[in-house]
C-alpha cells in the first residue's frame, strides 16, 4: 500500500485592481512565487481584464469586473464605465463567498484592504465575516505596498485598526523598512507592530534583455490617466531633437481616442505602443526611463539600474507616487517632475539633467518580495500546525 501525498495547503489570493494595473501585476508576482513553493493558489480579481495577469499557470476566478467611475475612485462603474447598481453587487458578493466555500482554503490573503478598497466593503466586510466562521478558519493577511495614501478622512484609520485586530493574523507589507517604514504613511502602525512583517519590494527577477532595442522608454502605467505624459514626451522629443531611439508606451487602459490622437502626433521614427509584457526587459537595453512613480514600475527600475525621470500620479489627491518619487530623488536615482503644470519644456530639461546621469548602480533597497511573502506564509503555516 503505498503512502496518499499531503494535500497542498490552498491559498486563497483576492486582488481589486481599479484604475492601473500596479495591483494586479505585484500579487500576480507574489502568487506565482506562493505557486513555486508548492501551494495551491486561486487567484480571485475583480478588474478589468489584464493581459498575462494572472499567468496562465495560476488558477484564477474572474468577478464581474468593477473599475473606479471617477479619478478620485469614490465610485464603482462596470467595464463599459456605466455605474453599477446593488443587483450588481450583491451578484458580486455572492460569486466571492461561493468561490470561498468552494476553494476551502488554508490561507486568504486581500491585497490593499483594509488600508485601501472601502469601496469594496461590500463584498469584503462579508467575507471576513465567512472566514471568522468557517468549521476550519483560514490564516488570513493583508498585503499591502510600502506607502500608504495619506489625507484619510478621520477616523479611517482607527477603522482599519479595529478591522486587523479583529480579523487578521498578519499585515504583509511589501517594502523594505530600511527605504520607508509603514509609520511614515500610517500614524497607527505602532499599535499593529506585532501583526506586520516587512517582505522587500515585489520586483520581477533580474531581466534579460529585450530583443528590441530602444534607448528611451516613455510608459504611463496602466494607462488610464497617462495622456498627459505621453503628450508631453512627445513634444520634449521635438524641443530637444533627440536622434536616439524612443519607445511611447500608453498602457492597456487609456482610452482609444486619447491613443488615436496620439498616433497621429507622434513622429514617424518614435514608436508607440499600447503595452509591453516585456517592459522589465526593454528596460535593460535603455539609457533613460521616463515613467510614472508607481510601486511596480519603480521595481524594474531598479532592478535595470536605469537612470530616471519620475512624473508621480498626483490627481484626485494621490500621495503614494510623490512620496516614493521624492525618496528616490534624495537617494539621487530619478529627477522628478510634478504632474501639475507638466508639460513639453519641463520634461525636456529633465531629460537634459538626466542624461547627465550614467547607469545607476544598485540601491540598497531589498527587492525580493515575493519569495519572501511565499516564505513566510509557509512558516506561519508551519507553526499553526
Amino acid at each position: 500500500m503505498t503512502d496518499t501525498p499531503p494535500m497542498k495547503k490552498r491559498v486563497f489570493f483576492y486582488v481589486q485592481h481599479l484604475l492601473g494595473i500596479g495591483h494586479i501585476v505585484r500579487a500576480s508576482r507574489i502568487a506565482e512565487a506562493m505557486q513555486a513553493t508548492g501551494l495551491d493558489v486561486t487567484m480571485v480579481t475583480g478588474g478589468k481584464p489584464v493581459d498575462g495577469f494572472p499567468g496562465p499557470s495560476l488558477k484564477h476566478i474572474a468577478l464581474p469586473p468593477v473599475i473606479a467611475s471617477t479619478a478620485g475612485f469614490s465610485g464603482l462603474a462596470d467595464i463599459d464605465g456605466v455605474s453599477v447598481d446593488e443587483a450588481f453587487l450583491t451578484q458580486r458578493r455572492d460569486r466571492l463567498l461561493s468561490a470561498f466555500r468552494d476553494c476551502e482554503p488554508d490561507v486568504v490573503v486581500i491585497e490593499a484592504f483594509p488600508f485601501g478598497r472601502r469601496q469594496m466593503r461590500f463584498e469584503l466586510l462579508p467575507l471576513l465575516d465567512a472566514i471568522k466562521a468557517a468549521p476550519r478558519r483560514p490564516l488570513l493577511f493583508s498585503s499591502v505596498r510600502d506607502i500608504l495614501q495619506e489625507n484619510r478622512k478621520a477616523g479611517r484609520d482607527a477603522e482599519t485598526v479595529q478591522l486587523l485586530e479583529d480579523h487578521f493574523d498578519g499585515v504583509l507589507v511589501h517594502g523594505d523598512p530600511q527605504f520607508v517604514r509603514l509609520e511614515e504613511t500610517f500614524p497607527l502602525a505602532e499599535r499593529i507592530a506585532e501583526k506586520v512583517h516587512y517582505t522587500g519590494l515585489v520586483a520581477p527577477e533580474p531581466p534579460e534583455p529585450a530583443k528590441d532595442r530602444f534607448d528611451l522608454i516613455v510608459s504611463a502605467g496602466g494607462g488610464a490617466v497617462g495622456a498627459a505624459l505621453i503628450d508631453a514626451a512627445i513634444q520634449a522629443q521635438a524641443l530637444l531633437q533627440d536622434p536616439r531611439s524612443w519607445c511611447l508606451i500608453t498602457g492597456p487602459n487609456l482610452p482609444q481616442e486619447d491613443f488615436d490622437r496620439l498616433s497621429r502626433q507622434t513622429p514617424a521614427h518614435v514608436t508607440l505602443v499600447r503595452f509591453r509584457r516585456d517592459f522589465p526587459n526593454l528596460l535593460m537595453n535603455a539609457s533613460l526611463s521616463i515613467s510614472q512613480a508607481g510601486y511596480n514600475t519603480v521595481g524594474d527600475l531598479l532592478r535595470a539600474h536605469c537612470a530616471a525621470v519620475l512624473v508621480p500620479f498626483a490627481s484626485g489627491g494621490e500621495t503614494e507616487q510623490t512620496v516614493r518619487a521624492e525618496k528616490l530623488s534624495a537617494l539621487g536615482f530619478a529627477e522628478v517632475v510634478p504632474e501639475d503644470g507638466l508639460n513639453g519644456d519641463r520634461l525636456a530639461a529633465a531629460i537634459r539633467n538626466a542624461d547627465r546621469m550614467t547607469r545607476r548602480p544598485s540601491v540598497a533597497i531589498a527587492a525580493d518580495g515575493a519569495r519572501q511573502t511565499a516564505a513566510l506564509i509557509r512558516d506561519m503555516l508551519s507553526s499553526r500546525g
